[in-house]
């Protein structure tokens, strides 16, 4: 079966002077039901069906592999609110999860480390509120974006996503019962949050889907009826909705990529509406936080880039008391507010830090800080996050891996500094850590910039000689921090001697707010050349060779992948681009495509020359050339509203017109998929396998039928 060529189609679009020429804008359908892009697609598909057709096998293997390590009957580790402790579990051989609950007998006691929920046969029974398994039979696509209870623990709102286009409709049930309450909303984000026990706050999209309207509703009303609480009609902004953390307010932000200013819902005085309380200011970035008659204010300015952290009071929130103050060197990521503790999630060196601090009784002055106490960590480098805790406990709850620590869910007590793991995921198959070494490797930049880079390999299996096979992961934009975590899928590469690594590229978050501003805007490319010289170090440490290293990336990261091939071809063996943005100029020349008003301050704005010429200048469908490329795989989701699919459609055609030499270009669209592909776990770890094996057939490492690979 010959590649399938997609027919040109001229189509010219000229700014300052400039004329470019895209052959395959046909390709871009938004109704998704033109028939020679359905075509074109399938073919695609087909034809990587048949490329891929002999590596069939290992794929399975593969897969079988992934499958074989998951328990696959199994709970989360409960969260307790209230007089219940609520969970998630997974059945075997069933592609999605029972949200589930048991009463507690002895709810009124204080929450501590050593809780655990009864399972026995005298405990409390299983109440299976929402069976996914159920819902998702009729659908291809199923994905419940978000799953709130009510504060009396009567009600259950849910967002179901069934396109994977990400526009949600809301369904409120009663938690005992399973009965619906009302009718749904529909057309909605996932953005959803209770007020009180008899309201429901919930924003709405524009027609480029841009979350522009915040809404109150009253359960059992019409839709119609609902109140606009807030309409936002800068194109740039978006809304965004969280509770704090005492249940008590509701803060909605309104932000762009360089500004954010908050307003808040009094959840007890519902008729007041939404009270403005940090001002709109441009470069000023706050979130909000609440404690007692407190607001707690994290601050972002063009000065102190890394954020400091405030404290007001409800009645007058001008009259600012600093709590922490900037740090170049340490950026505030986020807070975590307790009755009697503060927690700061932080960043320094490229590292997560977690510090805890007490705070006088509710309704005392807090004019300053204490000296904090930090949570040590297991591992030299990993990841941690915020899990949701009860205000009113002393117990914090957090997340926890790394690069060789599978998934776990710690609870802190905050004042004994004692720690207890409640769950670590199920890693079956004979994984044991103690074979995995993790490093920090730092990579200098063509300005001198150092480039932190994390590795994991079996050190039983790699040679550290140039020889080994090595995968290259990348992303650098949005002030996202790709922290080393763990993913059991991809001890199917590690176990056959590959070395795994992530370069943390500027344009993330990793090393504070200034490695973002210098990979954005006029300064992207930093991006891309931070990864080369990952990719250039990394051989140069015999870790591994351009004839062994490998390179993925999705969404913006796609982007990164595209651009270094168009770059530096000759530097890698394969790659694999997800849901890449390739299309830079053309979608940010179009205001009708999703994204594209709220991105011009982080890509710029080519409707000036300046970044035009600057964006035209990386894009990689605007500089695909005649030149040797190497194996190429390239993935799309039919209803990805990100990353529409024609742009790596587009991206595969230019490439198959122009390329030379004959390695693997491959396309792979997700028919019933978004930007997330299929929405099933067990679906989701196919993509895992395919990919793995797609990299093993193009080092020449795929099996023969006798190879234990």
């Amino acid at each position: 079966m010959r590649a399938p060529v997609a027919k040109k189609v001229k189509f010219e679009m000229e700014m300052f002077g400039d004329v470019r020429v895209d052959n395959y804008y046909w390709l871009r359908d938004d109704s998704r039901s033109d028939p020679d892009v359905l075509a074109h697609i399938a073919e695609e598909n087909s034809y990587t069906d048949f490329v891929m057709q002999s590596t069939k096998p290992l794929e399975d293997r593969i897969y079988a592999e992934i499958r074989g390590r998951i328990k696959e009957d199994d709970i989360s580790a409960p969260t307790r609110r209230g007089a219940y402790y609520y969970y998630e579990k997974t059945m075997e051989g069933k592609e999605y999860v029972q949200y589930c609950r048991r009463f507690i007998p002895n709810a009124g006691d204080q929450v501590s480390v050593h809780d655990t929920m009864p399972i026995g046969p005298d405990a409390p029974k299983e109440h299976v509120i929402l069976d996914e398994n159920v819902k998702a039979e009729q659908h291809s696509y199923y994905r419940i974006g978000a799953f709130k209870v009510s504060p009396n623990n009567k009600f259950v709102a849910y967002a179901e996503d069934t396109k994977g286009d990400e526009i949600y409709t809301v369904y409120v049930i009663d938690a005992e019962m399973g009965a619906f309450l009302g009718k749904p909303l529909v057309g909605i984000t996932s953005d959803i949050e209770w007020a009180g026990d008899e309201a429901l706050v919930y924003i709405t999209m524009d027609e480029i889907l841009r979350p522009d309207k915040v809404w109150l509703h009253k359960l059992e009303s019409e839709q119609s009826s609902d109140l606009c609480l807030y309409h936002e009609k800068d194109d740039i902004f978006s809304l965004d909705l969280q509770a704090s953390e005492s249940k008590r307010f509701l803060f909605v932000g309104s932000e762009s990529k360089t500004t954010r200013f908050v307003s808040y819902i009094d959840t007890s005085m519902l008729d007041t509406g939404l009270v403005a309380l940090t001002p709109r200011s441009e470069g000023i970035d706050t979130s909000v936080s609440h404690r007692g008659n407190q607001f707690f204010i994290k601050r972002r300015t063009k000065d102190y880039f890394n954020s400091e952290l405030l404290a007001c009071p409800i009645d007058d929130v001008s009259a600012t008391t600093l709590l922490l103050p900037h740090r170049e060197s340490v950026k505030i990521d986020d807070i975590n507010l307790f009755m009697d503790h503060l927690v700061v999630y932080e960043r320094e060196n490229g590292l997560s830090k977690v510090t805890i601090y007490d705070l006088p009784a509710e309704g005392q002055a807090i004019n300053s800080l204490k000296s904090g106490r930090a949570v040590d960590f297991i591992d030299p480098i990993y990841s941690v996050d915020p899990l949701e805790s009860q205000f009113s406990s002393s117990v914090l709850r957090f997340s926890y891996s790394s690069l060789k620590t599978p998934p776990s869910v710690y609870d802190y007590d905050m004042n004994t500094g004692i720690s207890i793991l409640k769950k670590i995921e199920t890693v079956l198959g004979g994984f044991y850590a103690s074979n995995y070494v993790i490093e920090r490797k730092w990579a200098t930049a063509s300005d001198g910039t150092k480039i932190p880079i994390s590795i994991v390999y079996q050190k039983n299996l790699v040679r550290l000689d140039g020889s080994d096979p090595l995968l290259l992961y990348g992303y650098g934009s949005y002030e996202v921090s790709i922290d080393p975590s763990f993913k059991a899928a991809r001890l199917s590469l590690l176990d056959r001697g590959f070395i795994y690594a992530i370069a943390h590229v500027r344009g993330g978050g990793e090393m504070g707010r200034p490695w973002y501003e210098n990979g954005k805007l006029l300064k992207k490319k930093n991006t891309f050349t931070d990864f080369v010289a990952s990719a250039e170090y990394l051989i140069e440490n015999r870790y591994s060779s351009k004839e062994k290293l490998c390179i993925n990336g999705r969404s913006a990261g796609g982007l990164l992948i595209g651009a270094v091939l168009n770059m530096r071809p000759d530097l890698f063996k394969a790659a694999v681009a997800g849901v890449p943005f390739v299309d830079v100029v053309t979608t940010m020349l179009d205001p009708s495509i999703p994204l594209t008003t709220s991105e011009w301050e982080e890509w710029g704005d080519p409707r000036k020359e300046e970044f035009y010429f600057y964006m035209k200048s990386y894009s990689p469908v605007d500089n695909v050339k005649p030149q040797h490329y190497p194996n190429i795989l390239v993935t799309a989701g039919l209803n990805d509203p990100r990353v529409l699919y024609s742009e790596p459609a587009k991206f595969v055609a230019k490439l198959r017109e122009m390329k030379t030499g004959d390695n693997m270009l491959l396309f792979k669209c997700e028919l019933a998929a978004g930007h997330f592909t299929k929405s099933g776990r067990f679906e989701k770890l196919r993509e895992d396998a395919f990919t793995y094996a797609f990299l093993l057939k193009a080092l020449d490492m795929a099996p023969d039928g006798t190879n234990r690979l």
